[in-house]
Order: C-alpha cells, then structure tokens, then sequence
C-alpha cells in the first residue's frame, strides 16, 4: 500500500524524535510491503523563521493533499515574544481549523513496566488506568473572539469568548460515543454547567445523543470535580468527553499521572480519514540537540497513524509491540529512568525498537 505522509518535524528538540518515527515507519514499510512517502511541512517557529508566518497556506496546502499528517512538537523560547497572530501555537490551530480537525483523541494509559513513574500511590495505580479524553478541537474558547479594550476609567479589560454550537456539541458527541461502544461502554461528559450556559447547552445536546446509545452508561461531572477524581480514582474512567479549554488542562494532567508525557501520543481527526498524529509534550528546548529526548510518544503516534487513517492494525501492533518489549529490558530514557534500568539516549532508544521490529 502506497500512502502520503505529511511530515512537519517541530521546533527544538522535535526534529530528533520525528527522525526516529520515520526509521520505525520506515522498517514498517520494509516488513509489510508498503510505500511511506514524506512530503516535508514548515510549520511553527521554523515557518516563522522562514516565511514570517507560523503555517502559510501553501504549507497548510501540503498537509490537506497528503493521506495523513505526522508532527513534531512546535514552538520553544526563541519564538514567545511574537504578536499573537504571528504566535507558533497559532500555526497549530490554524491546521485544525484547515483540516477540519475537532475531535483530538488522547489516551491515558500506564504501561505496566512503568507503574513506579506515576507520582499517584500504588494502591491507586494498581487499579488501572486506562481511559481516553475526547476532546473537542476547533471550537469553544480558543477559536472565539479575543479582545482587550479600555474602560471609561482607563483600566483595561479582557474578553474572551466561549462559542459552541449544537452540531458542534453533537459531532464530538457521537465521537464519544461510538468510542465508548468501542470499550467499556461507559462515557463522562464533563462541564461546568453550575455557570456556563455553554456547559448546559453541551448537556442537553448529549442527553438527546443518549437515546441513541442505551446500551452506554453516561453520567456528567463538574471539571473541578474531574481533575481531582482523575488523581484520586482515575480507574473509575472509560471514555471522557468535554469542550476544548478543559480538554486541553485534564488530558496534560491525566498523561502526568501515567509516569511521563514522553510516553503519550494524540491523533486528531475529522470527517476523512487523513489526520493529525502527534506527541503530546513540547518541543524541550533545554535539551535539543542533547540526544536526550524520549521518541517513544511519536512513534506510538506513528502507531496510532497507521492504526486509524491507514487501516493497518497489525502494523500498529508491531510497533506497540515493539515499544513495550524494550521497556521490558530496561530500557530507559531519562524521563522515565528509574533504578536497576539502563539510560540510553533518543538514538539508541529507536535503535532497539527497530530491532524488535
């Protein structure tokens, strides 16, 4: 099989990682009999340095024309005193937005080898963790209006707004949903519909989903209450679903709370199969170039890739496979080292998953 990968290899420390997911995809390629073809995407704080703009609309061109998108981390200091607009982050929304990208799906799920890493008590981490944030992407606060006027007594004042429409609520919903049918059959709508007119509005759009779903179990938490309860008792989830801003804030808690945010991959799709696969983590900037970094993340979105835009399971297994038959030997980057392990490097560490492959 012949696919189109869109390759945008980040800021800092993230060209590092995406190398050694393209080895990995690379050996898939070999094994299987497939053809992976990278088209190179500027996109960023490298966009910024090269066009003065964080995704240009014939970068964003390259992405829409590929069969999948596979990206490295974005941003770094170097870039933080920009205007808003011309922002690295800025370029990321803009390639949701582009490619119609709402539903970002990010697990969190502990590898056994790495249970001591968790910072929660064992007696916590021995129930499990392993459940999914469904998180809404191109909608809510970071995709309304933002201004700063002035007051008539000279004070300034903020305002961001927080928009959600009904087919938005109900297109993330069945996302949710189907994902739920998919596990355990059990979903978390999570809000803060005590204040929030948005909150309440996401309620009564899921309340009408569920006659659609009996056979889930559906129940609704407060967002405070869920980002204690994800510390406190995180087996009790399967599959939560919530708005953009408070996707964002318990899906970087819920990937601590496994042992390391080098550990986790995301993918972010739409209405086609051609998504957006990355790391969770930044780009490090405080280690780029030190061989330091954990590839892991990307290439278990490598895995992810293969898994959801290109119909290949098994292939996606191989290198899950892979990644968990080298934590059983020991092997250790420095974010997740631990004692009577061996610390290798970003290089070795793809070094000895291509050779499980």
């Amino acid at each position: 099989m012949k696919k189109n990968i869109a390759l945008i290899k980040g800021d800092c420390s993230s060209p590092e990682i995406v190398a050694q997911a393209v080895r990995v995809l690379d050996k898939i390629a070999e094994k299987y009999g497939h053809e992976f073809i990278y088209t190179d995407v500027d996109m960023g704080g490298a966009a910024i340095d090269k066009y003065g703009d964080p995704l240009p609309q014939h970068e964003l061109d390259k992405c829409l024309a590929s069969d999948s998108v596979l990206m490295g981390s974005i941003g770094g200091p170097k870039w933080e005193g920009l205007p808003g607009p011309q922002r690295a982050e800025k370029g990321l929304l803009r390639l949701r937005a582009g490619m119609g990208l709402y539903s970002n799906n990010r697990p969190a799920k502990i590898w056994p080898q790495l249970s001591a890493a968790s910072p929660l008590k064992d007696s916590i981490v021995n129930k499990g963790i392993d459940f999914i944030i469904v998180r809404e992407l191109i909608g809510g606060v970071y995709f309304g209006d933002h201004k700063t006027v002035t007051l008539d007594s000279g004070e300034k004042q903020a305002i961001d707004s927080m928009p959600y429409s009904e087919h938005e609520i109900e297109r993330i919903g069945r996302v949710a949903f189907d994902t739920a049918m998919k596990r355990n059959k059990k979903l978390c709508c999570v809000d803060k519909a005590n204040v929030l007119d948005t909150s309440r509005l996401w309620r009564e759009v899921m309340h009408r989903l569920c006659e659609e779903y009996p056979e889930v179990e559906y129940s609704e938490m407060f967002v405070d209450n869920c980002a204690m309860q994800i510390c406190k008792n995180p087996s009790q989830f399967d599959v939560i679903v919530t708005e953009n801003m408070f996707g964002d804030i318990l899906s970087d808690e819920a990937s601590e709370i496994t042992g390391s945010i080098g550990m986790i991959p995301s993918s972010s799709l739409g209405d086609t199969t051609c998504g957006l696969y990355e790391p969770i983590h930044g780009s490090a900037p405080d280690i780029m170039g030190q061989d330091k970094i954990n590839p892991i993340a990307t290439i278990l979105a490598a895995a992810m890739m293969l898994r959801f835009s290109f119909d290949m399971p098994a292939e996606a297994d191989d290198i899950e496979n892979a990644v968990s038959a080298v934590l059983d030997k020991g092997l250790r980057t420095a974010d997740i080292m631990s004692e009577g392990c061996t610390l290798v490097g970003c290089i070795a560490m793809g070094d000895a998953i291509l050779a499980e492959l």
